[in-house]
């Protein structure tokens, strides 16, 4: 079977989404629950940024732990110092891809683009690292530019090459177009490093994959920049939906990760959120439940308890009798059809004259369930 590799960067590029700053204990526990989520890798930092961020990235390093680390480097010698200073071993440098970063960021030639990545590649590789390269804004970059930027960086000594939407423009097809050309003429590994700008982040990483990309770099909620990432926890299940890929993510840990990552980034999830949001798992339709409670396959492709989650039925507006008794029935209270009906119209109405939330619906109907209403 197929394997997906994942590389988590929620502490490199989701820490970079506007005002988020993760402490040091922060950091550690985020690092302990992404191992024990079961990534292959861990971006865990920018040792460039100074001795407070060597110092966290040095106790993650020295943790018991099976993902690898990898730290995240601009084409300069003295951030290659910098990440020495923590022992891990996996290094990535990133280059600009596009003119316009080569341009108006750095006012470099591709020439001199290629010519500096390949002597910090060297500068790694010599000082016992292994190394990866990415390409920024490779969606935007001049293609055949870009198969000499990834050449040049294999034959450096790079053991991986990273495509990055920085800005979050592409679409699936053009996404697997780039990436399977890529992987005809390239002999590493490819990682893929998706944006969301247009909504597209997962879609992306899966048409990437699909066509060559064995690494996927994503974050917890999709956290990062602007938009954010291909977030962790979507592009997981898309692509080992089908049974045909395996992972190492232990998908049951996927709720306890992104309410941890929620916690300290003060980015909440959205409620209906795939995999993780609060109501995935929820229905209300009186269809849907009357479906459900014959066959949960009816109306749920994806399988809460495959996910460390349980499915809920909620009642509200709605609701038909047979949840309204299904639902009673578990909280050890039986009524007939006719009470049902009853408790269906009354709910419908207070639904949306009274907006109440679920516990006070619950509470209510509890009460008119046994008469006291």
């Amino acid at each position: 079977m197929q394997k997906l590799y994942i590389v988590d960067t929620t502490l490199r590029d989701g820490e970079q989404a506007p005002g988020v700053a993760f402490t040091r204990a922060e950091k550690i526990e985020i690092a302990k629950g992404l191992d024990g989520l079961g990534v292959d890798m861990i971006e865990v930092g920018i040792a460039a940024l100074g001795d407070d961020e060597i110092d966290a990235i040095k106790t993650i390093h020295q943790m018991d732990r099976s993902a690898e680390l990898l730290i995240w480097n601009r084409m300069h010698l003295k951030d290659i110092d910098m990440s020495l200073k923590t022992g891990v071993e996996n290094v990535h440098i990133t280059v600009p891809g596009s003119d316009i970063h080569m341009d108006k960021k750095l006012g470099l030639s591709r020439e001199a683009v290629i010519e500096r990545m390949q002597s910090t590649v060297a500068y790694a590789r010599a000082h016992g690292l292994k190394v990866s390269v990415g390409a920024e804004d490779a969606s935007r970059a001049d293609f055949a530019f870009l198969v000499k930027l990834y050449q040049a960086a294999e034959a450096a000594g790079a053991e991986r090459v990273r495509y990055a939407d920085t800005v979050g423009i592409l679409n699936p097809f053009d996404t697997y177009t780039q990436i399977h050309a890529l992987a005809e003429v390239l002999n590493v590994p490819i990682d893929f490093h998706g944006h969301n700008d247009l909504g597209m982040g997962t879609a992306n990483a899966f048409a990437a994959f699909r066509a060559g990309a064995e690494w996927i770099s994503c974050s917890v909620n999709g956290l990062g920049e602007r938009a954010g990432n291909t977030p962790l926890e979507e592009i997981v299940a898309a692509i080992t939906f089908d049974g045909t890929v395996v992972s190492t993510i232990d998908k049951k840990q996927l709720n306890a990760i992104s309410a941890l990552v929620a916690k300290y980034s003060g980015k909440a999830v959205c409620d209906l959120k795939p995999i993780v949001g609060k109501q995935i798992f929820s229905h209300e339709s009186g269809i849907h439940v009357d479906g459900l409670i014959k066959d949960s396959s009816v109306y749920e492709a994806i399988l809460p308890e495959d996910y460390g989650r349980a499915r809920e039925i909620v009642l509200g507006k709605f609701s038909g009798r047979r949840a309204v008794r299904y639902q009673l029935k578990l909280w050890g209270i039986e009524i007939d059809d006719l009470k049902a009906q009853e408790i269906v119209n009354i709910i419908r109405k207070a639904s949306y004259e009274h907006k109440l939330d679920r516990i006070q619906m619950d509470a209510m109907i509890r009460n008119l369930s046994t008469g006291a209403l």
